[in-house]
């Protein structure tokens, strides 16, 4: 496998942190099911990678208070999210930080991943995995002396065939686009 270092694929940076440090802190002082709540931050951050239109609707620099409500009350609406995490993403959008909003997910995952003391893993390959497969990752993660992962899986078909396996900073990036990349670039290189 190759190891290449991705400015999109990195630890959460010190905002996002932050974020997720308060968002923690009000969950244990909530009588709030965390597990659940977690479940809806993850889908949530599922929509964000699987909606193109969405991504860039909440980079958009133009949007202003009314509109990022608007958004995020129907994003919320839509994905049937609850009250927690409804006013989260609401004290993100009032802050203009919707541009973060899945850098500051990604961020409350890690730290629950961190607490429980497991280590977050996130496979994105160009098809679903099937079961022989996904054992056959984690036995390897172990064998490389990642034990207790946890693992989230993205389906991405531009990655036409292949996978990239993230852990914490680091990618490995066996995918056929990824192959592709490097190569154009080795040739741009040798030009």
């Amino acid at each position: 496998m190759t190891v290449a270092q991705d400015k999109q694929v990195r630890t959460p940076g010190e905002v996002a942190q932050r974020y997720a440090k308060a968002f923690e802190d009000y969950l244990s002082d909530s009588r709030q099911d965390t597990a659940d709540v977690l479940k809806q931050v993850g889908l949530l951050r599922d929509a964000i990678a699987q909606c193109e239109d969405l991504r860039i609707a909440l980079a958009d620099p133009r949007l202003d208070l009314r509109q990022a409500e608007g958004v995020v009350k129907a994003l919320v609406s839509a994905l049937g999210l609850g009250d927690a995490v409804r006013r989260f993403v609401g004290f993100i959008a009032r802050q203009r930080r919707l541009a973060g909003l899945d850098e500051i997910l990604y961020a409350v995952l890690l730290l629950d991943a961190q607490q429980r003391g497991e280590v977050p893993v996130e496979v994105t390959t160009a098809q679903p995995l099937d079961d022989g497969q996904r054992e056959a990752l984690r036995a390897g993660l172990q064998q490389a002396g990642y034990n207790n992962v946890a693992i989230t899986e993205r389906v991405d078909q531009s990655l036409l065939g292949g996978m990239t396996v993230r852990v914490g900073s680091v990618l490995f990036d066996t995918s056929i686009a990824g192959r592709l990349a490097r190569l154009q670039n080795a040739m741009k290189g040798a030009a």
